[in-house]
């Protein structure tokens, strides 16, 4: 649609401070004007209906359901990318950072894995409508994935990088609730018994996800465990990598203040999905972002028992929503915490558009005002129902409509 110019006319539009009736005009992949002339402009009607920001989503790992949609059955990477991408841009997300698992695990989340989506995503980007992003998520007993980290991060799409230590949380001791695990890195960390029938029975899922028996999972993690001593060194490495690329950075599940006040040295000033209260309030006394999953506040609830979002939000302890493992979620998470009173709709749309984007340096969306990139979304939403898209424009790149 690049070239020609349209006017948006008479939708109610939610801008930064207000919802207001208005027309918006967009030409060449941006924002022109706001209730301006049509001048030769190709109308679309929008009366009846809401104009927003098109969703930034900067952690969405959806997309591995596209490359595995059966446990142990895959297919192939480009075909689930460009399905992922049209998904993506039917739930008005026009900006998405896939959160993309490197790990020593074997299977979907391997490094392996990881490196055919890059290259997928590398070789398709003149095909994809949204503008597909990597937030590498990077399990820090990995020192696997270093050299693909290193590609990414000095490619041409800035990244994202969030620290992950999901092999601490796998063999925290039963004693202890996840929510209340220490800092990763202390001396004398309550490690589980690996011969008990309840870690064991713990570890099948992630077995059968890496194509492995329990004993042999069983027994690569003990060796992977055995790692840790090199660890903290790692991290110093990758962070320092990603500083030097001006790389945001988040860190993943933080449970302690400690471990937010470790994260935050190294420049990631983002905390994805805190598990206890004092890390969320740890986080904004350091004046991070903090960011939650939106099936969370979709649902009225964390599946994992961590703080709900609607409360954290309604405290001021939550800056953005991510679509986490469901796309549709952000859209259902504004709609839900609308109808709850948590807060009035601009504001709730900022934690799903102007709030990430700005936590991931992209100053030219996530608003609506002359001058940003056409990035947004138009829905039909009646008083009586769910909204739902009807047309997603993402820049110059075309983008999705059911009109």
């Amino acid at each position: 649609m690049q070239g020609k110019a349209e006017l948006i006319e008479g939708a109610r539009v939610i801008f930064e401070d207000r919802v207001e009736t208005a027309s918006v005009r967009i030409e060449a992949g941006g924002i022109t004007g706001i209730d301006v002339a049509r001048d030769g402009a190709t109308v679309v009607p929008g009366r009846g209906r809401v104009l927003a920001p098109a969703f930034v989503d900067i952690h969405g790992d959806a997309f591995e359901r596209q490359l595995q949609p059966r446990p142990g059955v895959s297919v192939g990477t480009e075909a689930a990318l460009l399905e992922t991408d049209r998904q993506l841009a039917a739930n008005g997300i026009a900006t998405a950072y896939h959160a993309l698992t490197l790990s020593w695990e074997p299977g979907l989340r391997s490094v392996e894995t990881g490196w055919q989506v890059v290259r997928a995503l590398e070789h398709l980007r003149p095909r994809l409508t949204v503008d597909n992003r990597i937030q590498l998520r990077w399990e820090t007993f990995c020192p696997e994935a270093v050299p693909l980290i290193a590609h990414v991060l000095a490619g041409q799409d800035r990244p994202a990088l969030a620290f992950n230590d999901h092999t601490s949380a796998a063999l925290l001791h039963p004693s202890v609730a996840l929510h209340d695990r220490p800092f990763d890195q202390v001396a004398e960390y309550p490690l589980t018994d690996l011969a008990a029938p309840a870690f064991l029975h713990k570890m099948e899922a992630r077995a059968k996800r890496s194509h492995m028996t329990t004993p042999d999972y069983v027994a690569l993690i003990a060796e992977v465990w055995s790692r840790r001593p090199q660890v903290p060194a790692l991290i110093d490495h990758i962070a320092a990598l990603a500083r030097a690329h001006d790389t945001p950075m988040l860190s993943h599940d933080d449970s302690q203040p400690e471990t937010r006040a470790y994260y935050r040295g190294l420049g990631a000033t983002v905390a994805e999905f805190p598990m206890h209260e004092r890390a969320f309030l740890a986080a904004r006394e350091g004046g991070d972002l903090i960011v939650l999953g939106a099936p969370n506040a979709m649902r009225g609830g964390s599946h994992l028992g961590s703080p709900g979002a609607a409360a954290m939000i309604a405290r001021g302890l939550c800056d953005i929503l991510a679509s986490d493992y469901f796309y549709p979620a952000m859209l259902g998470a504004v709609v839900r915490l609308l109808a709850d009173g948590v807060a009035d709709l601009p504001a709730l749309w900022k934690l799903v558009a102007a709030n990430p984007a700005a936590a991931m340096g992209l100053t030219d969306r996530g608003r609506i005002a002359p001058g940003l990139r056409a990035d947004l979304v138009l829905l039909d939403w009646p008083e009586d129902g769910p909204p739902a898209p009807l047309r997603t424009w993402v820049s110059d790149r075309g983008g999705y409509s059911a009109l």
